[in-house]
């Protein structure tokens, strides 16, 4: 599964990464000894050491179960889509170290809910792709809930970070309903390579 993901996302953006996310798994033992904080189902580790930058990914054993047991979107849409954000994490911060950037917090949470939106709505993709497209903005941003134990910087990065991207997908949508892959593509390929200020300032435009 995790594979598959990888390699979606790997296609939508035209990148190819040498490193697997499935090869970076740790079990939650190891994720709270490399300073995770233990209250998420997903979490990327990261750590910059001499040699470059050291990564951990941790989900959740159970949630990995449930998703690998299920066509990704005939099982639960949530459950899914918090693997992909694991995978969108990973494969971003390799993306950009791999260009010698750095990347914010806000920047990698806002670029993986544009990635869930994007995986989503192009395992769909055919007749009614406009309206299921429709369905995920209302269902990924607008029915959005944050837990409970994140602190105040927490919850002002996951908010500002969906908000961005639901204001970004919702210039999306008439490509999606014209069936414009292409377009669609070459957009989503645009905006991935932008960095850090200009990818947030590009995501907040209205139009």
């Amino acid at each position: 599964m995790l594979d598959a993901i990888q390699e979606q996302l790997e296609a939508i953006y035209g990148i190819r990464c040498e490193y697997r996310a499935k090869d970076f798994l740790v079990d939650a033992e190891a994720a709270r000894q490399l300073g995770g904080s233990g209250r998420a189902r997903e979490e990327l580790l990261v750590s910059e050491g001499e040699g470059g930058l050291e990564l951990a990914l941790y989900l959740e054993p159970s949630l990995l179960e449930r998703v690998s047991a299920h066509h990704p979107l005939e099982g639960e849409l949530g459950d899914f889509c918090e693997v992909a954000e694991g995978v969108s994490h990973f494969l971003y911060v390799a993306h950009t170290a791999e260009q010698e950037r750095t990347v914010s917090l806000l920047e990698l949470e806002a670029q993986a809910e544009v990635d869930k939106f994007a995986v989503c709505t192009l395992l769909r993709w055919g007749v009614h792709a406009g309206r299921w497209a429709g369905t995920l903005v209302g269902r990924l941003f607008e029915q959005m809930t944050l837990r409970p134990n994140l602190s105040e910087p927490e919850r002002w990065r996951y908010t500002e970070a969906n908000r961005l991207a639901k204001t970004y997908c919702e210039r999306l949508l008439p490509m999606v309903r014209s069936g414009r892959m292409d377009r669609l593509l070459s957009e989503l390929r645009h905006a991935y390579r932008l960095g850090a200020e200009a990818k947030l300032n590009y995501f907040s435009r209205s139009r």
